[in-house]
């Protein structure tokens, strides 16, 4: 029971970052004119007129889930992005009622951990999806479970952008509409839940099964050297 600890108010109030909330954006598609690469660009400029350094990764090159090392360069771009963002936002399209396999390839290259870092524990994050016809959630409640397995803090909004190819112009912009007012939500929501919780994230996941496990490791530790 030594490592039950009751909650700690003060530890929600830390000392607040100053700089720019750090921000990655993947995106599902590899298409010349890619929906999704769109919707990411826009959710760019609305987080860095919000505040936000925001880097976008490209998947293309990337291989395929243990086609190749960690060691490939593209992976290992991936990981410091993901390492380096305080939260993310995940854009796909919606292929065969699913998110893109290309989605899905980016996500499952960040590992749960590395050694005594676990990569996207505690960051926020944003799902949206583009659709070729009506609206439909199944790629961002996919990635919702997938941001939930990924031990992030996914925040309520979400958008879903129905016949994605009607709502953008001949230079790439997003065209006023409710679904642009969605995304605008979105990003301003994302950016609330990151400066709110991007201090105390730490102590937000410190958990007591883990805590325990670590302290009966170095007590096994302690009791292997002392022999």
């Amino acid at each position: 029971m030594q490592q039950l600890r009751l909650p700690d108010a003060g530890a929600l109030r830390p000392v607040i970052s100053t700089h720019k909330p750090r921000i990655l954006i993947l995106y599902g598609s590899l298409r010349t004119v890619s929906y999704s690469r769109l919707l990411a660009q826009e959710a760019c400029r609305l987080l860095e007129y919000f505040g936000a350094e925001v880097r976008i990764f490209d998947p293309a090159g990337l291989p395929l889930p243990d086609a190749a090392p960690a060691s490939d360069p593209k992976v290992q771009e991936l990981r410091e992005l993901s390492l380096w963002s305080e939260g993310q936002v995940w854009v796909s399209p919606e292929r065969h009622g699913a998110m893109t396999g290309i989605m899905k390839a980016q996500i499952d290259w960040i590992p749960l951990s590395l050694g005594s870092i676990r990569p996207t524990q505690g960051k926020t994050l944003a799902v949206m999806q583009v659709s070729g016809g009506s609206q439909s959630f199944n790629a961002v409640n996919q990635m919702r479970v997938l941001g939930r397995w990924m031990r992030m803090i996914t925040i309520p909004n979400q958008s879903s952008v129905a016949k994605a190819f009607q709502e953008f112009d001949a230079d790439g912009r997003m065209k006023p509409s409710s679904y642009y007012d969605r995304v605008v939500d979105v990003m301003e929501e994302l950016m609330k839940f990151t400066l709110l919780t991007r201090d105390c994230s730490a102590y937000l996941t410190d958990r007591y099964s883990e805590r325990k496990e670590a302290a009966e490791e170095l007590a096994q530790r302690v009791k292997l050297t002392s022999i």
